[in-house]
């Protein structure tokens, strides 16, 4: 009876990996080049991102508008990002495109550049979500970001047929599962890699897998917050004419707002002095339209930051939102990236991460291969 079993998930194991394969091999690849995304970037740019410091950093109300003074009517400064350290420029945030910013010396006044996605980043990207396929304009399939999540979701099922079919009956057997020799041939290699691999990588693997289906499907993010107690809500868009019109008269309407309204950023510094009059230790302070929130890094939620509410007339500090009293919806959102991305427990877990991706990336290769030379020893047999 318990062959017939192992049979069966042996046999869920080949053919839900046949026709999945070279797809998880993609994903698992381009997962393990991301892991240190950030780290490359700031390597690759430190020439826009380091400064000199020269006295004391300019009110980051003036930093805005030198800022909003280069930009087009319909693009606004939204924020001002502030690093602990006083080497490191001002990321000043913008309204579009997405996450777009630039790098301000705070010093000078100078803008140093443009915050963007490597080239290379940017290609890891869209192959690790949408195997660089886009979003259809008229709404039809969305083939790629389709065919990834269902990669994924077989990879899960791969990873736990795997799981039954090689789990060792004894602790020897357990002991020789985990070896992997290379004095034995090629294909003995390449067994041990496929099975020693596969049982070294599946904590994180699954980690990985089961977080990033949370971005394929609506219905297993909604399944997946309501296992945690969470209730989703659906966004929904209001119809209606917008303001935002391409036209001479919809300029000359933003300009005679903006002249209405004055300097939006004129009480910032005010409310930062403030914050900073109470905090000490953090990563980063990210101040914005009527609000400051303080990033502190560490282990965990990599998202995790407390928010202070201030009162954009006079820059009064008029509410305070710790990190602790955040929608369950929004830590969880933050525990889903950092826990998908590997960055929960710093550098130590970004290496087992890469290390994990990688070796994702090489199951399916070398179970072909396995596959292969059994079907090629059969037709011998023959």
């Amino acid at each position: 009876m318990k062959k017939d079993f192992r049979n069966i998930f042996k046999q869920l194991h080949l053919w839900v990996s046949v026709p999945f394969g070279l797809a998880i091999t993609v994903i698992c690849f381009t997962g393990a080049m991301l892991v240190f995304e950030k780290e490359i970037t700031a390597l690759c740019t430190a020439e826009i991102r380091s400064v000199e410091p020269k006295g004391a950093p300019l009110p980051l109300g003036v930093l805005a508008e030198k800022v909003a003074c280069t930009l087009p009517d319909d693009v606004k400064v939204t924020g001002i990002s502030v690093p602990a350290s006083d080497e490191e420029a001002y990321k000043v945030n913008l309204s579009k495109p997405r996450r777009a910013a630039v790098y301000v010396d705070q010093y000078t006044g100078e803008i140093k550049g443009r915050s963007e996605r490597l080239p290379f980043f940017n290609v890891m990207f869209r192959m690790h979500r949408w195997l660089m396929d886009s979003q259809p304009k008229d709404g039809g399939i969305f083939w790629g970001k389709m065919i990834v999540g269902a990669s994924t979701l077989a990879f899960v099922a791969i990873l736990i047929t795997g799981l039954v079919v090689w789990l060792p009956r004894n602790r020897k057997s357990l002991r020789n599962r985990l070896k992997i020799v290379a004095a034995k041939g090629w294909q003995r290699f390449w067994y041990d890699l496929h099975v020693a691999g596969g049982f070294y990588a599946l904590l994180l693997l699954l980690a990985m897998s089961l977080t990033g289906l949370t971005w394929s499907f609506q219905w297993y993010r909604n399944g997946f917050y309501n296992v945690f107690g969470i209730e989703t809500q659906q966004n929904t868009q209001v119809g209606g004419k917008s303001d935002n019109k391409k036209d001479g008269k919809g300029n000359e309407a933003r300009k005679e707002r903006k002249e209405k309204a004055g300097n939006p950023y004129e009480y910032w510094q005010e409310a930062y002095d403030a914050v900073m009059a109470k905090e000490s230790e953090f990563k980063q302070i990210t101040v914005s339209d009527g609000s400051i929130s303080v990033s502190r890094g560490g282990f965990g939620n990599q998202r995790a930051s407390d928010k202070y509410i201030f009162d954009k007339r006079t820059g009064k500090i008029t509410g305070y939102e710790p990190y602790s009293e955040n929608a369950p919806s929004s830590k969880m959102r933050g525990w889903i990236y950092s826990v998908h991305a590997g960055t929960w427990g710093g550098v130590f877990t970004q290496v087992l991460y890469f290390l994990a991706a990688m070796l994702g990336a090489t199951l399916p290769l070398t179970g072909y291969y396995l596959w292969i030379k059994r079907l090629l020893r059969k037709r011998k047999r023959q």
